[in-house]
């Protein structure tokens, strides 16, 4: 395509076990990455352009560093294109380059195929210069994009475990300090992740709207206990100390995001013990949360989550990403995994109409070459 050898490096998406919309709080999150990955092949040109195509698209996109845009233009290459900025920006010196990409992440299914894009454009533009961050750094990079050139305001989570992300372990990631564990993954088990094949459209909207119910929430906190600066440093206790104080939708936001944190903080350490039982069930109860207090979920997705329940195999399972659609994730016995695939997909089309997509698959290594 641009008559050039380039060098190519890989990026996975990610599927949360535990701890939704808790990153933007300063809390606990419990990821892995997937054997899913976008790839970005890159080489250098001798013009002052950085030109970027997909596998998956028609259009070509070119842009002169001399004057490249300050934020997003509303197109796929914003992804690409606001890594180019951002390194600038941090004094980085960014040369010509034609950058080709083909994504394996399903788009639109909350498996974070903006992440890996992120992720793998950085490792592939700084190699252009000999530069090097270190993981950590790449990802901050790439969230400072996505919230300052994309203009959408995700937490840390997904870039992180994109970086980082280790085979046959989940991620124990702490998204004030960046201090993050590695947590095995019994190796009886496999993920299966459920795509309900439905987005609704006020997904964006509604995010966002609940990330400003949780900042109120910790402005009318902040009046009772003046020390705290996020959900991530308030209890149960104190919150039901001043239900009748606040409005409850305030209240109910609140309570799902201190809740999560606990169960993420527990679920680590039952599943370093093996006991998949108890981490079953407090995927079960976060499913329940996110419908019923933080009010992200859907139709499409409480019925995955219901059928995957009654089925040989199922260990746990709940929706995961930002909701109003997308995926669910469940833990599955190996033996069963495929069975249980077939049949979930079986009794989901039989009552929405819809086929889904179904993935089986491991937590796997982060970023890197190839």
């Amino acid at each position: 395509m641009f008559g050039s050898p380039p060098m190519i490096f890989r990026a996975p998406g990610r599927v949360n076990l535990l701890g939704e919309h808790t990153d933007y709080n300063d809390g606990f999150v419990l990821p892995c990455a997937i054997g899913f990955s976008t790839r970005v092949a890159i080489s250098p040109r001798p013009d002052r352009k950085l030109v970027i195509r997909s596998e998956e698209f028609s259009e070509q996109f070119e842009f002169a560093l001399d004057h490249l845009p300050s934020q997003g233009t509303g197109k796929w290459s914003d992804y690409v294109l606001g890594i180019a900025v951002m390194l600038r920006q941090m004094g980085h010196p960014i040369s010509g380059a034609s950058l080709l990409v083909r994504g394996e992440v399903p788009i639109g299914a909350g498996l974070s195929s903006s992440a890996a894009l992120e992720v793998a454009s950085a490792l592939a533009l700084l190699s252009l210069n000999g530069s090097q961050l270190p993981l950590p750094e790449v990802a901050k990079l790439c969230q400072r994009t996505e919230n300052l050139f994309v203009g959408a305001r995700v937490g840390i989570m997904d870039q992180f475990v994109s970086c980082l992300g280790k085979a046959r372990h989940a991620l124990l990631l702490d998204c004030r300090s960046l201090a993050f564990k590695l947590i095995p993954i019994p190796h009886n088990l496999r993920l299966v992740i459920c795509n309900t094949m439905v987005k609704h459209d006020h997904a964006s909207g509604a995010y966002n709207r609940r990330r400003e119910e949780c900042d109120q929430g910790v402005k009318l906190l902040t009046k009772w206990y003046p020390g705290i600066r996020a959900l991530r440093d308030v209890s149960v206790e104190q919150l039901e100390k001043h239900v009748a104080q606040m409005p409850e939708d305030i209240y109910k936001r609140c309570v799902h995001v201190v809740r999560e944190n606990a169960r993420v903080v527990a679920g680590a350490k039952y599943l370093t013990d093996g006991d998949v039982s108890q981490f079953g069930r407090l995927m079960r109860e976060s499913h329940r949360s996110l419908s019923d207090l933080f009010e992200v979920s859907c139709r499409e997705l409480n019925l995955m989550a219901e059928i995957a329940e009654s089925l040989e195999g199922y260990c746990g399972g709940r929706m995961t990403g930002g909701g109003f659609g997308g995926c669910t994730v469940n833990l599955v016995k190996t033996e069963d995994a495929e069975r249980f695939a077939e049949q979930i997909s079986k009794k989901y089309q039989s009552t929405i109409g819809i086929l889904p997509d179904i993935y089986v698959c491991s937590a796997a290594n982060g970023a890197g070459v190839g």
